[in-house]
Order: C-alpha cells, then structure tokens, then sequence
C-alpha cells in the first residue's frame, strides 16, 4: 500500500472510530452528537474514496472522475453537519456576543449555500467539465483538467466552502482553548483550532492554484509539487484536528469506564436489595430463568447495560436505591444488629476503614434476612461513607466487596452467640 493511502486510511480509521463511539448517542436522539457522528461518517467515506480502492469500488460505473465528486459532495455534506455542532455547543453561552452571532450566521449562510454549491459541482461536473481524460492523463484531478475554465468554476466553490468553515472553527476553537480550564480539553481544542488553522491555508493555496492553472500552462512538475505540498497541509490538518478531538475525549473515556466499573461492583449489593425491598427500584432487576444462578451473567448485563440509562445516571440511581433500601431494612433489622456485625467484624481481626466496611456489609445480609420482620422503630446503624458522591460510590464499592466475600448472615433475631463468618 503506498505511503500516502497508508496515511488516508489511517485518518478514515479514526474519523470511523469518532463516528462509532458516538453511536449510542445517536441512537438516545442527542440532536448535537447525531449532527457530530454524521459528520464524522460524510469525511469518513470521502477520505476512503481518495484511496486506490475507493476508487476501484465505482468503476465499474464507467463515470471518469465519479469518486471525486462524490468525495467533494460528502466533504461538503460533513463540514456542514460539523458547522451545526459547533454552532449549537456555543449557543449556549450569550447569544449575544459577537463570536456567537458570528458563528450562527456562519451556519446559517452555510446550510442554505451548502446546497447550492452542491447543486453547482454536479452541474459543473455533468455539464461543463471535460471528462474524457482519464487517470492516465495525469493521477490529479486539478493535473487532468489544467486550463479547463470549467476547473475553476467546480473547484472554486468547494475550496471556499471548506476555507470559511475551517476558518470559523479555528476561531471557536481558538478561543474555547484560551478559556479552558483542564489540560486535555485546552491542549485538546488548541490542536483542533490548528489543524482548522492548516486547512484555511490549504483551501487558499488550492484556490490560488487552481486559478493559475486556468489562466496559464504550468510549468512541468508545477503540478506534482503542488499536489505533495497541499496533500501534506490537508494530511496535517485533519490529522491535528482528529488527534484534537480525541484528546480531550479520552477524560471522558477513562470517567465512563471508571464509572462502569463501579456499576458492575455495585450491582450485586444493589440487585439484592432492590429484590428484597419492593418499592425501591425504578427499574426492576432482570430475571431471565426466574433469576437462576446459570442466568446470572446475562441478568447483571442486561441490567448495566440493556436500560436507557448512562452509566452515570445508572451509578447515581443505584447508589440512591441502595440507601433507600437500607433505611426500610433499618425499620426491621433488630436492634442490637449494627453491635452483633461489629463483634463479627473485629473476631476476624479488621481494623480502620475495613472493620466498618465489613460491619456495614455483614449488617446488610443479616438485615436482608429479617426484611421479612413487621416494621418498627429504626435500628441503629451507621456508615463511614463521606459527605459528597464520590465519596459515596468509593466507600459503597467497599463494602460491595465485603458483602460479596461474606459467608453466611447473622442470626436475623436477637443471638447472644458470636458470629463467626465462614471465608
């Protein structure tokens, strides 16, 4: 594979990776993320039709130059959809200020031009443009029609189009990165406002190219040389402007999974509670084979992940009906529980924060076996979880762990015999 499709299909990877991992807010109907995937997915397939084999899927529709229309259409298609996201993630911010008025009239102008111009390649292309050189002539598009007029009637509104847009989202860009706060995001937007920043060049050299060429015979090896600077300056700047977006993404990748992962330590202390307390879940836990314990691994996936939810609202929601459900267990555990799970705890040697996670868990299995109890005054009980959530999520997760690792409940009635675990 030549250098230069090793580098347009590497850019085509990560534009289709952006667009995947953006799927499942499309499917949720997030307006923003569905205008950000499609346009992901519209500069995913022109850049695979830059390739040899993009080329060579529409050849056998025997139209010289097809893919390059189509690639230029689907450019235009894709900075459009990437106009509106931009537009609506800073209309948030005062409507008032000049670059947010700056912007919507941008994407505005662009919307209603972006057919037009579309309308004006095909018209171009199909009408005016002389398509009976091929390939052979010369392996550039701009190379096989040197001196066509109709050259720069085509190219001449594709490479506004994309100078305005990439200028306007180097100015957000820009901007957005002065005021950032996190590195990654600052670091994140300043690469995206730079590879933006490449591609006005770009546009400006094509068009200064392309107009040369109409009105002049280049010299011999203006052509390729022309080609291998832009081509780098297009390469360059996509490339900064994906490894931009990704940048500050990867935050929120290591935060979905963190909280993921806390999902998942947290569902089997949920799942019993929720089981054992009607009333408490806003959605039922699965029970496929009437909660078998063979159905077990597919009961806990559908539940982290067949709902609706994010993982954080799953997490917030699980943490919340956890301690719902253990303010009901408290109205019918016994009295001196909370001291019975506490001789339990310290007869297995715990000490510090261990010897209150183990005690909060062996209360919770004691408790769950006298949810069955009439209800009555709240039995003591106490947790060493913090004040804020974090701190919540990270101290349940502790005694997530011990309530899995716990052997058998303490007696469910008032027993003066000590409780000995099993391990």
């Amino acid at each position: 594979m030549p250098v230069t499709d090793l580098l347009i299909s590497l850019i085509a990877f990560l534009l289709l990776f952006q667009a995947a991992a953006r799927l499942p807010a499309m499917a949720r109907g997030r307006h923003r993320r569905r205008s950000l995937s499609g346009a992901f997915l519209c500069l995913d397939v022109a850049w695979w039709l830059r390739t040899d084999s993009g080329r060579s899927f529409l050849e056998p529709l025997g139209v010289n130059d097809l893919p390059t229309l189509l690639k230029h259409i689907l450019a235009i298609i894709g900075i459009c959809l990437m106009l509106k996201y931009v537009t609506d993630v800073y209309r948030d911010e005062d409507a008032t200020t000049r670059h947010i008025r700056i912007t919507a009239l941008v994407q505005r102008t662009a919307a209603r031009a972006s057919l037009v111009t579309v309308l004006c390649l095909a018209a171009v292309f199909f009408l005016a443009l002389d398509r009976t050189k091929t390939f052979a002539d010369s392996p550039y598009f701009a190379g096989r029609h040197a001196g066509d007029p109709a050259l720069a009637l085509y190219l001449g509104p594709f490479n506004a189009y994309v100078g305005a847009a990439a200028a306007v989202c180097a100015y957000q860009w820009r901007r957005a990165a002065r005021l950032a706060h996190r590195t990654t995001l600052r670091a994140g937007l300043t690469m995206m406002a730079a590879g933006m920043s490449i591609l006005v060049l770009y546009a400006v050299l094509r068009t200064l190219y392309v107009c040369a060429i109409t009105l002049y015979t280049p010299p011999a090896g203006l052509g390729t040389l022309q080609e291998q600077i832009t081509d780098t300056l297009l390469h360059a700047g996509c490339a900064l402007w994906l490894l931009g977006s990704i940048t500050p993404a990867t935050r929120v990748l290591t935060s979905r999974i963190r909280t993921l992962r806390a999902v998942i330590r947290l569902h089997r202390l949920w799942r019993d509670l929720v089981l054992t307390v009607d009333g408490i879940a806003f959605h039922r836990p699965s029970t496929l084979l009437r909660g078998h314990r063979a159905a077990a691994p597919l009961n806990t996936l559908r539940d982290v992940c067949a709902r609706d939810d994010t993982p954080q609202i799953r997490l917030g929601r699980y943490v919340t009906e956890i301690r719902d459900a253990t303010h009901e267990l408290r109205r019918r555990a016994p009295a001196d529980l909370l001291h019975r799970a506490r001789r339990a705890a310290e007869a297995e040697g715990h000490t510090g924060r261990q010897l209150d996670a183990v005690t909060e868990a062996y209360w919770l299995k004691a408790a769950l076996a006298a949810a069955g109890a009439p209800p009555g005054a709240p039995a003591a009980y106490t947790t060493a979880a913090g004040d804020d959530f974090a701190s919540e999520v990270a101290w349940l997760q502790h005694v997530a762990r011990a309530y899995r690792r716990a052997g058998p409940h303490l007696s469910a009635t008032t027993d003066p015999q000590p409780f000995v675990p099993s391990r």
